[in-house]
């Protein structure tokens, strides 16, 4: 990994810094405030961001008049920058795209017959189980290049297709080597109660037992992940299961997150207790939680490509929450089964024609809201000085256009931590 040299972003025509007076996660009209800036300039130096302004007011620094040999100046005329993604939903480490449960999808197969006939989540557990810790690293590796290539600079990583106790410890363990490579942050995420392996069917008890006696405190005395995630609905874990995992979770200090309501609806109350960082997937509410969440700061992370690749007709209600006041997160959902898709620009265009997000919101949603989701905010999703200097550049003339264009790819240039991650060429 290289050094993070002085950085000035100028002539930036639309500056979307995502600053807010307002503590917490963005709610309701607040998720529209982009606090923009035009012609403007970022200055980052050691991998953070000095101070966000006017192209003039930069220029005329006394600290970057007298540095100006050793600052690396970036043009960003006729640019849109904004603060890079945080994609807070992905599951990158997976051995082999699922192909047959695509073809069988497209035949009429539901997701529920497709897990049922041995596909879904578990076809990808015997391939996981069988490769080596750093085969896997190259994977986890290669898919956040291609992510920081499209703009993200944070990802939450999951495991969770191992589902032993030594592949999900192996897969942990590729997702920190893999982030000890990239220059952008990584948040890992044991999901080892993903579903119930095989070899525990009929005895999902004795599972979840090994999942918060073992799995749990290994992650945590090896500080392997800063979360627990469950997936709680039909054919996972059950309410009560997933109450038991978020007990040794917090027992052990882990933060907490789940899969909520992508199936069926379960109600929310039970789990407020544990202060979860998000429910994610939410395609299945009902009103009384969306009041509770209202009332928190738990983040409704929605991951519409998921209901894209599968094809179906309902995506979550995202007007009903942004309404009602909750706190909306957009992410990738990156995974082999049900969204193949490493692109927040994709998700954000999703979540506009088929959530009726505005451009505004679903940019607000993919970057600020992403990163209270991880409790990174204090660090991440504003560009503001002080925080990491993740920023991300695209071709566009409006910020607009992000959502607007789909199946291209506008991003141009992506600093993580101070450090160029990705640059098509474009500017130069």
């Amino acid at each position: 990994m290289g050094t993070a040299l002085p950085l000035l972003l100028l002539n930036i025509p639309q500056l979307l810094t995502l600053r807010s007076a307002h503590a917490g996660p963005r709610r309701g009209r607040d998720l529209s405030d982009l606090a923009i800036l035009e012609d403007a300039a970022v200055l980052c130096l050691g991998g953070k961001i000095v101070s966000v302004g006017a192209t003039k007011d930069a220029l005329r620094d006394p600290w970057v008049k007298q540095n100006r040999k050793q600052i690396a100046k970036i043009d960003c005329s006729r640019m849109v920058v904004l603060p890079g993604f945080v994609d807070s939903h992905t599951h990158p480490v997976f051995a082999a795209p699922r192909l047959v449960d695509f073809e069988k999808r497209i035949t009429g197969a539901t997701y529920e017959e497709i897990a049922e006939a041995g596909g879904g989540i578990r076809s990808s557990i015997a391939a996981v189980r069988k490769a080596t810790k750093p085969f896997l690293v190259q994977r986890v590796t290669e898919a956040l290049e291609a992510m920081a290539a499209h703009g993200t600079t944070t990802v939450e990583a999951k495991s969770g297709y191992g589902l032993s106790l030594e592949s999900e410890m192996k897969s942990l363990q590729a997702i920190r080597a893999a982030a000890r490579a990239w220059p952008g942050s990584v948040v890992a995420t044991l999901l080892g109660a993903h579903v119930v392996p095989p070899e525990y069917q009929g005895r999902s008890r004795k599972y979840v037992e090994l999942v918060c006696n073992e799995m749990i405190p290994q992650t945590a005395k090896k500080k392997l992940a800063q979360f627990v995630d469950v997936f709680c609905d039909q054919g996972a874990f059950t309410a009560a299961e997933t109450e038991r995992i978020f007990a040794a979770a917090t027992a052990h200090g882990l933060n907490t997150r789940a899969h909520m309501g992508q199936l069926s609806e379960t109600r929310l109350a039970p789990f407020l207790r544990f202060d979860p960082a998000s429910f994610d997937h939410m395609d299945h509410v009902a009103n009384p939680d969306i009041r509770a969440l209202a009332a928190g700061n738990t983040v409704a992370t929605l991951v519409p490509g998921a209901n894209y690749f599968l094809g179906l007709k309902e995506y979550p209600p995202a007007r009903k929450f942004i309404d009602a006041g909750v706190p909306v997160a957009l992410a990738s959902d990156y995974n082999p089964g049900t969204s193949p898709t490493l692109s927040i620009p994709m998700a954000m265009s999703l979540a506009c024609t088929h959530m009726k997000m505005t451009p505004a919101e679903a940019i607000a949603a993919a970057t600020i809201n992403g990163a209270w989701s991880l409790r990174v905010a204090d660090r991440k999703g504003s560009l503001e000085p002080g925080k990491d200097a993740d920023l991300a550049v695209f071709d566009v003339r409006d910020y607009r256009e992000i959502a607007y264009w789909f199946g291209v790819n506008r991003c141009v240039l992506t600093i993580a931590n101070g450090m160029v991650v990705a640059d098509s060429g474009q500017m130069r």
